[in-house]
């Protein structure tokens, strides 16, 4: 018997599967890359979730534009842009995907163009000031998002073609959970090291450092083995994304993780709001963002395995415990807030608050991202993940408009009505089909 290679014993390790070459639903070509493909997946995908907390819409840059003196109203589209601008174009993309039997390719483009964003954006940051540092900055997160949405619609493509069903959730858990450390270790700095009034390098320093982990990214994932895919639906980009939009009237299953998902938004669109109530009490000082920080990073670190172990088991399960956490945690924060309790006062219990968000965050994203790939098949995964992207980036446009509610009766207000949208969202979660199949 041949002795087996170290890749494979580390595989065996951390998934423990007893056999590396276990396959499901994935071509049998991929069966022996399998070992080697889950881990460039993970330090590609790890790569990517630390770039991206780096120029975080809801915590980085929000706190960036107030160093610039950007008006109010840009602070508002940030999310919206950062969550639509990834999702919308993803109809119309996913056809010219469909054309390319490899698409790895499609990653790694979306990933330098990325770097190329943010890297623009930490020289606006440094050289623009006011109202037009803001703008300039805007514009480049709309090419950020369009260049994450290549990145979204072919990376679960590639995943379902390289890495079995009952292995993907264990997957991306790891990947959050590392990348939650590098997180920790951000927040840590910002609270511990850093001046509370730092000038504008820090930030210019956070944008670099997104830009460089994107580019290691793309070196990493150029080393995955893809073997090639159906190419079926890669002709005219109009006609096609139609036909894939049918899948909406003719798949039951899929219409319903579509609304699934959409009630979802109830536990995304909640952060900001949590982030302002807590800028209320930090007074918008660096230290204020560093607690906000190191709550995220405890959240994805000590959480994401876990999701991604019960994501492999039941992702239907994820997502209807995640969302019934963030409709309890939104409960009592607005508890807290309508009875003016001290506690609200105090940055580490708000802090506390925020990390039991994240952990929740964590599991709708995980969960919903495992379901919908077990669910499809490698004919239809990347229709269904550009249809659902396209029609949630609609609603995420729509649900940022929630933040006028805001204005007129507070951020405790907001946080009630997605509490109680969150709940709703895990009762009908809990009707779907269940999809996965335990390893």
């Amino acid at each position: 018997m041949s002795k087996a290679h170290p890749i494979e014993g580390l595989y065996d390790l951390v998934t423990g599967d007893e056999d590396a070459r276990v396959c499901k639903d994935i071509p049998s070509a991929s069966c022996n890359d399998q070992p080697r493909n889950f881990f460039v997946y993970l330090g590609a995908n790890l790569m990517s979730k630390v770039a991206d907390e780096l120029s975080s819409a809801k915590l980085i840059l929000p706190w960036l534009f107030g160093y610039l003196g950007a008006p109010g109203l840009l602070v508002g589209l940030l999310v919206p842009i950062r969550e639509a601008g990834v999702l919308l174009p993803q109809l119309a993309v996913a056809a010219y995907i469909r054309r390319l039997p490899l698409r790895k390719g499609v990653w790694i483009l979306g990933s330098v163009l990325s770097a190329l964003a943010l890297a623009l954006m930490a020289v606006a940051a440094l050289t623009l000031e006011g109202a037009l540092a803001g703008w300039t900055i805007i514009a480049l997160l709309v090419v950020f998002s369009l260049a994450r949405g290549l990145c979204s619609v072919s990376a679960k493509d590639v995943l379902g073609k390289t890495v079995s069903k009952s292995r993907r959730g264990n997957l991306m858990g790891l990947s959050a959970g590392v990348a939650g450390l590098a997180t920790l270790a951000l927040g840590l700095y910002l609270q511990f090291v850093a001046d509370a009034h730092a000038n504008i390098l820090i930030f210019v320093a956070l944008l670099l450092g997104g830009a460089l982990c994107f580019l290691l990214g793309a070196l990493v994932f150029r080393s995955i083995r893809e073997q090639p895919g159906a190419t079926e639906g890669g002709g005219n980009a109009i006609a096609t994304a139609l036909e894939s939009i049918g899948l909406l009237r003719s798949d039951a299953d899929f219409r319903r993780f579509v609304i699934a998902r959409s009630a979802l938004l109830s536990v995304a669109l909640a952060p900001p709001f949590y982030v302002l109530l807590a800028q209320a009490q930090s007074g918008g000082d660096l230290s204020g963002l560093g607690l906000l920080i190191i709550a995220n990073g405890i959240a994805g670190s000590l959480s994401a395995p876990l999701w991604g172990r019960l994501g492999d088991r039941s992702a239907r399960l994820a997502m209807a415990l995640a969302a019934a956490l963030a409709g309890a945690i939104g409960l009592l924060t607005w508890a807290l807030a309508a009875s003016a309790s001290p506690l609200l006062a105090d940055p580490l219990a708000f802090a506390g608050l925020f990390l039991v968000l994240g952990i929740a965050h964590a599991g709708v994203r995980l969960g919903r991202k495992v379901y919908l790939v077990d669910m499809a098949t490698s004919e239809t995964r990347a229709a269904m993940v550009a249809v659902s992207n396209t029609v949630i980036g609609v609603v995420m446009l729509a649900g940022g408009l929630i933040g006028v509610l805001g204005d007129h009766y507070g951020a405790a207000s907001v946080i009630l009505a997605l509490a109680l949208g969150a709940l709703f969202a895990a009762l009908y979660v809990m009707r779907l089909r269940e999809v996965s199949e335990p390893g």
